[in-house]
């Protein structure tokens, strides 16, 4: 992949460039937790995005891309959104590099990988992450990474129009290599736990599809969690997020909330609980406490806050069914995209056929399963051009 990435960009425009590699996430517990202040625990894997660039000397960005064989070029001077959709995702990061103050000078690229788009494993942000990292390199503008992050999200915000919390970013720039992390998204810590998986692999198990609510519906979340933080906080100043909230709150202001305003709430503060617990699982070596906490998240997403879909609920009630699965569960934004299971390694080969058979079965639709690695978060790739 990287040599076909590195040799489109030579035939287009016949010169060596710097390379770097953008790895998307799975998130294995606390999902729709990172708007709201709380905690999640993602991990950088093996699905990545390359990118290939180099100055152009001009005052131009002249994009290529490598998947959907489509090219575009951009004037730097003028820079805003595009009718083109991918090309939003790499004008946002100039855009926030242009509004720290720094000068942005025309440059090549071709980009493309092996994330499968839709599957909720975070394309975008690898897209954005990669090409501020490989921006940052080039004209040694001197960023933190906790910056690239940053700017990551709110060219997201600002040009895909998403509201994304800042898992996603961070997931695919602070990866380390068989290892979970666990993101206070209100501070902004962060801390490292092994994920000792040797008799077990992550495999995700993508429905391909998209149901049409995604987007709105996210924001409607929001919206609702903003909603009993503001009941709240009439009782509790200090409360400023549903970080800030307990069930005993809750359940004393239940006479006023909406009761659907009361779900979505709950399930917030349990994930946020879920995730806690689920890190003290990994350093006791638990794996089987954490599993159940992975089943126990579906069930908050599908009747709480839901946001999974028939395709997801089908594929995570097969797998609690299994005995080669210790956990499961929807992963993502939701109305699509993967379920991630925990599944045992010589039952791998069992478990992958048994799904993609009874998946057939229910929709008619072949399913794609991944086996996920865990990996370091964005770096540059060395390349021999001597060969």
């Amino acid at each position: 992949m990287v040599q076909d990435i590195v040799a489109k960009f030579k035939e287009l425009y016949h010169r060596e460039p710097v390379v770097a590699r953008s790895p998307g996430r799975v998130n294995l517990i606390g999902e729709h937790t990172d708007y709201n202040e709380g905690f999640v625990l993602p991990a950088a894997i093996n699905k990545e995005i390359y990118f290939a660039l180099a100055p152009n000397g001009t005052q131009t960005m002249r994009a290529h891309a490598f998947d959907l064989e489509e090219s575009a070029e951009f004037d730097l001077n003028k820079v805003q959104r595009a009718d083109i959709g991918w090309a939003n995702y790499l004008l946002g990061v100039v855009a926030q590099l242009q509004k720290a103050g720094l000068e942005v000078k025309g440059f090549d690229v071709v980009f493309g990988g092996n994330i499968p788009i839709g599957a909720g494993l975070s394309s975008s942000a690898a897209v954005e992450c990669g090409l501020a990292y490989a921006l940052n390199y080039l004209y040694a503008y001197g960023i933190e990474r906790f910056d690239l992050v940053k700017m990551a999200q709110k060219a997201e915000h600002e040009y895909a129009l998403v509201m994304c919390g800042i898992m996603d970013q961070f997931a695919s720039m602070f990866g380390k290599r068989n290892h979970v992390v666990k993101l206070d998204c209100r501070s902004l810590e962060y801390q490292y736990y092994p994920l000792k998986i040797n008799d077990y692999r992550l495999v995700l198990c993508d429905t391909q599809v998209k149901h049409s609510l995604a987007s709105s519906e996210y924001n409607t979340r929001r919206q609702e969690c903003e909603r009993g933080v503001a009941i709240l906080r009439q009782h509790y100043p200090q409360v400023r997020s549903l970080r800030d909230v307990t069930l005993e709150m809750l359940a004393q202001h239940q006479a006023e909330f909406d009761p659907v305003v009361y779900r979505r709430c709950t399930y917030v503060v349990q994930e946020n609980m879920r995730v806690e617990e689920a890190c003290q699982d990994l350093e006791r070596g638990d794996l089987e406490a954490f599993g159940q906490k992975m089943f126990a998240s579906h069930q908050g997403l599908q009747h709480d806050y839901e946001v999974s879909c028939p395709e997801l609920d089908f594929l995570a009630d097969k797998a609690k069914a299994s005995d080669a699965v210790l956990g499961a569960r929807m992963m993502g934004g939701g109305f699509g995209g993967c379920t991630i299971n925990l599944v045992k390694l010589d039952q791998l080969d069992e478990f992958t056929q048994q799904m993609a058979e009874a998946y057939q079965q229910q929709y008619g639709i072949q399913l794609k399963t991944y086996v996920a690695e865990i990996v370091d978060g964005i770096s540059l790739v060395p390349i021999d051009f001597s060969k």
